[in-house]
């Protein structure tokens, strides 16, 4: 049976999910891509105050597409975790407690989960359509000229994930030779 967590994550929170746990996310959660996170760390190393607060929150690895009628958001599946290896640290060290993208994460992202007690989920991908019925709400918050790179503050309820990383460092990919 999955467990249920809302957002915003504390580090006691994080601290108790387990490599291999499934998740139920409820509550506010932000899009964020390649750009997206480009422009946020640039901020972070320019000492500029950043469009969102990321404190304790979770940043999902998606563009999500245009919503059909009656819908908060289109399809809304995970992009590639490792294309954000580069930036994913820097957000941990200012706050972040938490990611959702497939896929493997580098040493240097692995290391700084367990620095900050922060937690890397994986969404299934291939399934962008059904894990847009969990979003409930969406609005872009920042950097609307990105598209549907922009960052979203998406509501979601029940939003099906599976701890990918833990705080402890342990994983639910076997580790490459």
């Amino acid at each position: 049976m999955a467990k249920k967590i809302s957002t915003p994550l504390t580090k006691q929170k994080t601290a108790e999910l387990r490599a291999g746990e499934e998740v139920l996310i409820s509550g506010v959660i932000y899009s964020a891509r390649d750009m997206a996170h480009k422009r946020l760390t640039e901020s972070i190393a320019r000492s500029e105050p950043l469009p969102i607060d990321i404190e304790g929150q979770i940043i999902y690895f998606v563009g999500p597409s245009p919503a059909a009628e009656g819908r908060a958001a289109g399809s809304a599946g995970p992009t590639t975790s490792s294309r954000m290896d580069p930036f994913s640290p820097i957000l941990l060290d200012n706050g972040l407690a938490g990611m959702i993208g497939k896929g493997y994460r580098s040493d240097a992202v692995i290391n700084s989960l367990i620095k900050n007690t922060a937690v890397h989920f994986s969404a299934v991908g291939g399934a962008g359509a059904l894990l847009s019925k969990s979003i409930v709400k969406s609005e872009v918050v920042a950097y609307p000229e990105l598209g549907p790179e922009a960052i979203h503050r998406l509501e979601v309820s029940d939003f099906p994930a599976v701890v990918a990383y833990d705080s402890t460092g342990a994983s639910i990919y076997e580790r490459k030779k």
